[in-house]
């Protein structure tokens, strides 16, 4: 069992540390949940929340007022036969999510920070992405999907969820829009979301609009870019570009083709 458990200080405070705790179960009879539940209690850890997170797996999330009773329960969990500890560590914002809609978020198998998402999905989405919209300064997030997916409508959910006003820099949600200028300077405050369609960006974007690209990107806000596959093709960005990508599909299924698209957006007139 892997050592997951560290301690570094975050999400420390003056009511006590909190900690992500997952276990799958390997022998299930009743009154196991009751006997974790009660061990959790005896070691001093208060349950803020519980959640089944997968077929066989349980998720807590767990506040201690000592970090190091952390270590003693992974040794007690070791001694177990019913359950396997999958997890013990301080909660990231996917374990959150996961406690609050009872499923992980599917993660790609590749280097950069993938997260999959389909249709029947969109609430985890909005609140997975809107999440990452709070927080403070320059995030670039690339979504990918076919054409009427809803990557749009979860972006701009996403922002009203964060309490951010969005502003179009690129678009064909309602008609192409390809901006010249930022309206005004409240534009450049951080309570902005910055939404580029990469495929009208990048294909039909004269000097002007990639200068207002350009100004968005020195900006401390986020940036989300859908079609990030035709933005990097045809842009001097590079994957290392996106702290992260977002992919958003009809069904697991469905393959994310970007050619055509790529074509189509080509032929489009401003």
């Amino acid at each position: 069992m892997p050592n997951v458990y560290r301690h570094d200080g975050l999400g420390a405070d003056s009511r006590g540390v909190e900690f992500y705790f997952q276990y799958r179960i390997v022998h299930n009879r009743p009154g196991l949940l009751g006997d974790i539940a009660s061990l959790l209690g005896m070691l001093g850890f208060n349950i803020m929340k519980l959640a089944n997170v997968s077929e066989d797996g349980r998720g807590f999330l767990l506040k201690s007022e000592r970090a190091e009773t952390a270590e003693l329960l992974k040794t007690i969990v070791r001694g177990l036969d019913d359950i396997e500890m999958v997890a013990l560590r301080q909660p990231s914002l996917r374990d959150r999510i996961a406690l609050r809609h009872g499923r992980y978020i599917e993660r790609g198998d590749d280097e950069m920070r993938t997260y999959r998402f389909v249709r029947d999905e969109l609430g985890v989405l909005v609140d997975f992405l809107g999440e990452l919209l709070k927080r403070p300064g320059r995030q670039v997030i690339g979504v990918r999907g076919q054409p009427r997916v809803g990557k749009t409508e979860s972006i701009v959910a996403a922002s009203v969820y964060a309490n951010k006003r969005w502003t179009f820099v690129s678009s064909t949600l309602l008609k192409q829009t390809l901006l010249k200028e930022l309206p005004d300077e409240n534009f450049s405050s951080g309570g902005f979301v910055y939404i580029i369609d990469g495929a009208v960006t990048s294909l039909r974007g004269d000097e002007t609009h990639m200068r207002v690209v350009d100004e968005v990107i020195g900006l401390q806000s986020p940036i989300v870019i859908e079609h990030p596959d035709i933005f990097v093709k045809h842009t001097r960005f590079d994957w290392s570009f996106f702290d992260m990508v977002i992919e958003l599909r009809r069904h697991p299924q469905e393959q994310i083709e970007s050619e055509a698209y790529e074509q189509e957006a080509a032929r489009w007139q401003e």
